[in-house]
This record gives C-alpha cells, sequence and structure tokens, in this order.
C-alpha cells in the first residue's frame, strides 16, 4: 500500500486505483457529471480515446479487451449515457468479454426522487442488471477498493462477463486523500478441475474409439496444449465461431465448418466420446437455422468454469468446473496417445462440406481466405453481415482468437467498425479488418471519425447492397413482402473520405 499526502478526490483516487490493475485505455465521452473522473487522467499514463456514442464505447472495449486479453474499461455519465451502452454490455454478455463500466448517478437525495434532476433514473442499476455480473452502487470512498477488487474477481476467476460500478456525484467529489493505493492488489485465477474429474475424463477418453472435441471461445487460451492433446487422441477438433483458429487452417485434425452444417453434425453424431472445451453449446453455433438437428448421441464431457452452463443445453456425462486450460494440461499426461489412423479423414470429410454451401457463400469465403493468405497475423472483426455470415459457416481462421464478430450469441448490429477500434488499441502491431455491411455501418458511421483521431489503421471491407439484404432474403423465402429493408444508402464513402479515410471501390462481376 501507499499512503497519499495530496489532497484526491474520490473520482481522482478511482484512477490511481486503475492503474495497479494494469489499465491501459479508458473509453468515454465527458459529461457535466463525469468530469471530475477526468481530473485524474492528465498525466496518468492512461490512455483516453473519445468515440461518438456510448454504445461506440462498449463495442471498443470489447474489441480492445478480445484483442489484448484484458478488460476493457469505460466511462459513462448517467442516464442516457448508461442506456446508450446496454446494447454493447448485452453483447459483451453474450460472449463472456470483461468491460468494466463506471458510471456516475445522481447524487445521495436526488437518485431516484422522480424529481427531474438531469440525468435521472429510477434505478439505473436494476436496467443493467440482466447483462451484468453485477452492477454495485459506491456509497462511500471506502467502498471504492473493494468494488473494483471484486470486479477483477470476476474477470480473473470466474466467467468474464460486464461489471458496472456506479459512483453517486457527492461520493465522486468526496475527499479520498485518507486511503492508500495497493501497489499490488491481490489477483485470483480460475479453479482448476477436479483430480477425479480430470481422472474420470481420461479414463472415458482412453476407451473412446471415435473421440471428438467441441472447442469454444472459452478454450482460445489452451490452444498450444488442446492441440497437444488432440493430436494425441487423434481427434478432430469442431471450433465453434469464437474458437476458430484454435487449430491452425492446414492442421488434419480441425474443423471449421460450423456444427449447424449436416456434415459436422454427422461428424459429432459418430463419436462414442465428445469432450466439450469452454462452449455454451449454444443454438447459435449448433443449430444457426433452428432445425433441431444437432445431437450429441455419445458420451459428453463438458469442461467450463461456469458451473451452470455445464447444465444447460446438453446434459453431460462428465461435468468438469474449472479452467479450461488447465484441464487440458491436466488430461494431456493422462491419455494414451495413439497412432494417427481415422481423425484426419474424418475431419477431412466434415470440412468437404464446404463444397455444397451456396455459390455466394463460396465467393464471400474466398475473400476472407484472401485476407487471411495477405494478412496471417490479421485480427478479423466482423459485424452482422453477409460475409461473416459466411465466415462463421466455414472460414478457418490463422490464429486462435483472430476471427470474432457479433453475429453469434446477442447478435447486434453496428459492432464491427468500434470493435475493430478497440482491437486496433489492444494489439497496435497486428494488422485489423473488419467486416461489415452497409446497413450495420449506418448504426456506428460516426466512429469513422474515432478510428482517425485515435490513430488506429484499421481495413474497412464494406459489403453495400443498399439495405438489410440478409433480412430482405429471408422475408422473401417465407413470403412475407420484403417492407423496411430497401434503404436509403448515402454515399459512405464519400462520408468515410470527409472523415479522413481512403477509400477504393470494387465492383462484382
Amino acid at each position: 500500500m501507499t499512503a497519499n499526502t495530496q489532497p484526491q478526490s474520490t473520482g481522482v483516487y478511482l484512477t490511481r486505483l486503475l492503474k495497479t490493475y494494469d489499465v491501459e485505455v479508458i473509453f468515454g465521452i465527458p459529461g457535466v457529471h463525469t468530469v471530475e473522473l477526468y481530473r485524474g487522467l492528465d498525466g496518468s499514463g492512461l490512455r483516453h480515446v473519445t468515440p461518438r456514442h456510448e454504445q461506440g464505447a462498449g463495442f471498443m472495449a470489447d474489441g480492445y479487451a478480445r484483442a489484448s486479453g484484458k478488460p476493457g474499461v469505460c466511462f459513462i455519465i448517467s442516464g442516457p449515457g448508461m442506456t446508450n451502452i446496454v446494447t454493447a454490455m448485452g453483447q459483451a454478455y453474450g460472449d463472456s468479454i470483461p468491460m468494466l463500466v463506471i458510471s456516475t448517478v445522481n447524487a445521495h437525495g436526488r437518485m431516484g426522487s422522480g424529481e427531474g434532476w438531469l440525468h435521472e433514473m429510477p434505478n439505473q442499476s436494476a436496467m443493467v442488471a440482466g447483462v451484468s455480473a453485477f452492477s454495485r452502487t459506491v456509497n462511500r470512498p471506502e467502498e471504492l477498493a473493494p468494488a473494483l477488487a471484486q470486479a477483477f474477481a470476476i474477470f480473473d476467476s470466474a466467467r468474464p462477463r460486464p461489471v458496472h460500478i456506479e459512483l453517486p456525484i457527492n461520493v465522486m467529489l468526496a475527499d479520498a486523500s485518507h486511503l492508500p493505493v495497493p501497489t499490488n492488489p491481490p489477483r485470483l485465477r480460475q479453479p482448476a478441475p477436479a483430480p477425479e474429474g480430470i481422472a474420470s475424463a481420461a479414463a472415458l477418453l482412453n476407451e473412446a474409439k471415435t473421440p471428438l472435441i467441441l472447442a469454444g471461445g472459452g478454450a482460445v487460451k489452451s490452444a498450444a496444449k488442446l492441440k497437444e492433446l488432440a493430436e494425441a487422441l487423434d481427434a478432430p477438433v469442431v471450433m465453434t465461431t469464437n474458437g476458430r483458429g484454435i487449430l491452425p487452417p492446414d492442421h488434419p485434425l480441425g474443423v471449421s465448418l460450423t456444427p449447424s452444417m449436416p456434415q459436422t453434425r454427422a461428424l459429432v453424431a459418430a463419436s462414442d466420446v465428445v469432450l466439450a472445451l469452454g462452449t455454451e453449446l449454444g443454438p447459435t453455433d449448433y443449430d444457426f437455422y433452428e432445425n433441431g438437428g444437432f445431437a450429441i448421441p455419445g458420451k459428453l464431457i463438458r469442461v467450463d468454469v461456469d458451473p451452470a452452463q455445464i447444465m444447460r443445453s446438453h446434459m453431460p456425462n462428465l461435468g468438469l468446473v474449472g479452467d479450461v486450460t488447465e484441464a487440458v494440461m491436466k488430461l494431456a499426461p493422462l491419455v494414451a496417445p495413439r497412432p494417427r489412423r481415422l481423425g484426419a479423414e474424418r475431419a477431412h470429410m466434415a470440412n468437404g462440406g464446404r463444397a455444397d454451401l451456396p455459390r455466394a457463400m463460396l465467393a464471400n469465403l474466398a475473400i476472407l481466405d484472401l485476407i487471411r493468405q495477405t494478412l496471417p497475423d490479421a485480427l478479423i472483426v466482423g459485424d452482422s453481415t453477409q460475409l461473416v455470415y459466411a465466415g462463421n459457416t466455414a472460414f478457418a481462421a490463422s490464429v486462435p482468437g483472430g476471427y470474432f464478430n457479433s453475429a453469434t450469441g446477442f447478435g447486434t448490429l453496428g459492432y464491427g467498425l468500434p470493435a475493430a477500434i478497440g482491437a486496433a488499441l489492444g494489439a497496435p502491431h497486428r494488422p485489423v479488418v473488419t467486416l461489415v455491411g452497409d446497413g450495420g455501418l449506418q448504426f456506428t458511421s460516426a466512429e469513422l471519425a474515432s478510428a482517425v483521431e485515435a490513430k488506429t489503421p484499421v481495413i474497412m471491407i464494406l459489403h453495400d447492397n443498399s439495405g438489410y439484404g440478409e433480412i430482405k432474403s429471408y422475408m422473401q423465402s417465407l413470403g412475407i413482402p420484403p417492407l423496411g429493408v430497401d434503404i436509403l444508402t448515402p454515399d459512405l464513402a464519400g462520408i468515410a473520405r470527409a472523415c479522413g479515410w481512403r477509400t477504393d471501390r470494387l465492383y462484382a462481376a
């Protein structure tokens, strides 16, 4: 602990505490209720990035967290700032992304009074309860450090999801000079699965004749050890959208065809033991077309840090609660290596389903393959758009965590550009490519200026079909008149140039 001898408000104390947790970037738009938070930023070493909308702040924090491995942090005003960021918190909640949203709230005596104070809401903490691991009101300066410790405990050792901490204005302004700043705050780790569970899982896998691994976003950090385990088992690895790149594109055991397709489902159905690592087994990955065709007839082992998730969707024969990386490391030496026989052939048969995809989808996949070949180290960040739908179906990413988007889970629009800005800040030495549709870009087109201001050299591939083309096709397939989907699309390239972007236009043949 270090004692503070200079006068400081709780708002300034907050910036000092954030530094102890290795926070480097803050996303936010200053407002009359948050300016005291900014007093401590000057000279703190914390970088501030100003989006053009609080939703953009949340999406930037999401992309930053995925690229850097650190929680994305936002400073948000009370009232409309919080209602604006809720969508971004919902996307992060659905994809298990660590995000710290620090907001103000009206002072005690005004908070929830109903008297109409500026930015007053009846209960903004309750509003975000459904998109956060927890929301806490700091009622005294002494409560701030414990609140941050609890937030980082969630990020470090549980299923990482957004956390909201709100400071009443009178608390933010209160004197905190007497409070020490911890020089090395305690950090937690995800628990290791129970040894007896590991032993039981190893026994099932050693008995298996056709083992299979399902790898989700929760398995990305275990990629190297997972590769060793898969090779020892001769087991194909089916990677969900957030798990793409866990095995590289040329690995014979890698399967990047979504388990929503029949060929991958046939692979699962023929597997006598399935090891599911860090995956929800959720419908947007496993039953995107909602035809109910995904099943796991073999024995199922699930490993997840969230015990409740283990018992959702598909009930396991064996559930292991804890860190996926620890589980894989402890399983590997207990698995008897087997000769490479059928694993590569089984994976190849599943991946063969890519050739059966519609021609338009194959054309979009060819674009993604070209990006990977040209920029193998790139982070590819997608919105909900046709290029991304193709990628989620069958794109093989080059590196773990190198491909992510908003088209699974919560499925918001407007994510791609601001998330790519955050990713570029989180991984400044890697190229960042964002895949965006004209409809989605119009949700957050103001962030074109934010990208230039933040000096983030994002490459955007804009798929412009002058409207909501995917929804139009879906409406037509159901015999519904396609109303509301053919929208006025402005000169988006001109808007981008006005914000300082260089643009090139390609036309489809």
